[in-house]
């Protein structure tokens, strides 16, 4: 998964899923430009080019509800006291966390605040983020209010590539989100 540089072939799926956009859907490199300056950060690729040359938000895409939300926008059901989100620290996780299954109260407010994007949500709560600062920027996670969990192969629970070309690819040939049997059957 490159985030500095967007493939070709990336790009060629985003435009065959979204259509090849336009200055009615794209965002523009400026506004993108200014958002990075304005949030301090470099949105990963081929994320960045996403929302600069295909689409700012659309209807369609890999979530249940608002498809894929616009650049820093969130769902209608995010909590008020979660909206001041700071893109600049880097998300805290690397490797799933159920924070459900935790004796103690976890604090999980830096997972819901920081360093990511939420591109949109499956309701109740359940939300797609990319994880644009951190060591796993580039990374796409599903956080709910029972826990975090990455998206990619290498992590369990699908054969999808990671990154927002991969998870937007695992959708778009209609596999299911957790299409790995974890029993070993």
């Amino acid at each position: 998964m490159n985030t500095e540089h967007a493939s070709p072939v990336d790009l060629q799926l985003l435009r065959e899923e979204f259509g090849d956009g336009g200055p009615e859907d794209a965002l523009g490199w400026e506004a993108v430009h200014a958002f990075e300056a304005h949030n301090g950060v470099v949105l990963p690729e081929p994320y960045r080019t996403f929302v600069a040359e295909i689409t700012d938000g659309t209807s369609l895409g890999p979530t249940d509800y608002d498809g894929i939300l616009p650049i820093g926008d969130l769902p209608a059901d995010w909590p008020d006291a979660l909206a001041e989100r700071d893109l600049s620290i880097p998300f805290p996780l690397t490797e799933r966390w159920v924070w459900e299954e935790d004796e103690e109260e976890p604090d999980t407010d830096a997972v819901f605040l920081n360093g990511s994007i939420v591109l949109g949500t499956d309701g109740c709560g359940m939300n797609w983020h990319l994880i644009v600062t951190g060591e796993h920027r580039g990374h796409v996670w599903f956080i709910c209010g029972e826990g975090a969990s990455p998206f990619g192969a290498e992590f369990g629970g699908t054969t999808g590539q990671s990154g927002f070309a991969g998870w937007v690819r695992h959708w778009a040939e209609g596999k299911p989100w957790c299409d790995v049997i974890e029993d070993g059957s």
